[in-house]
């Protein structure tokens, strides 16, 4: 996922563009709201300060809105009610308060972004994998034309590994969008999940394991 931070704190910059990195996120960043508007094409999520030298984060998200459905994170140290409620009414998804914790952030991050992405493919058709077939849109799952009943976090985790065609799926995002946080419990529970849906589906060699990376389908879909 491409980010872009604009930042002008040179500390706060050097500390979170390794930490969103390490998570597997494409940061880049601008220490000015010049230039912005050209790379809001360029990028999937743009995590805006408000306190800009060169112009007012509110009035740039206005602006932001008006070219472009990026998805907008506003962090900043304003942490006001009247702050979030400004910052949403210029056109920001989400808002976040410094100082905060990166996973959050990064689970923020995700979720903006699947947001984004499940309007996008409201109208796509199902993805489809061999005889395996997920409708998002009608949160069903069938294998060889019979249905599958998968728990909520089951089709969360199937969708998001179908959804990447092919392409290794973080486990940091998998855990980010599907549990919200990444402790050992949840890591543990992950592996529970992706077993059970080997199971579930009758195709164990389906999804395969990247070890240290996350996991991918074992082929490309349709």
């Amino acid at each position: 996922m491409r980010v872009l931070l604009v930042e002008d704190d040179d500390r706060v910059a050097q500390a979170l563009v390794p930490a969103l990195v390490k998570r597997g996120l494409a940061v880049r960043r601008l220490a000015h709201g010049r230039g912005v508007l050209d790379l809001v094409g360029e990028v999937d999520v743009i995590l805006l300060d408000l306190g800009l030298p060169d112009i007012d984060g509110m009035t740039l998200c206005r602006q932001i809105r008006a070219v472009s459905d990026v998805s907008v994170i506003v962090v900043s140290a304003r942490g006001e009610v009247d702050d979030r409620i400004l910052a949403l009414q210029a056109g920001a998804d989400d808002y976040l308060v410094k100082p905060y914790d990166v996973g959050e952030l990064v689970a923020r991050v995700h979720a903006v972004r699947r947001r984004s992405t499940d309007r996008g493919q409201s109208n796509t058709e199902p993805i489809v994998f061999e005889d395996v077939r997920v409708d998002i849109g009608r949160h069903e799952v069938t294998v060889a034309g019979k249905p599958v009943g998968l728990s909520r976090k089951e089709f969360q985790v199937l969708t998001l590994v179908m959804s990447a065609r092919g392409a290794v799926c973080p486990r940091d995002q998998i855990l980010a969008e599907v549990w919200g946080r990444s402790g050992t419990a949840e890591n543990r529970s992950l592996d529970v999940h992706v077993a059970t849906l080997r199971t579930k589906l009758g195709r164990p060699a389906l999804i395969e394991t990247v070890r240290g990376v996350g996991y991918r389908l074992a082929g490309r879909p349709e």
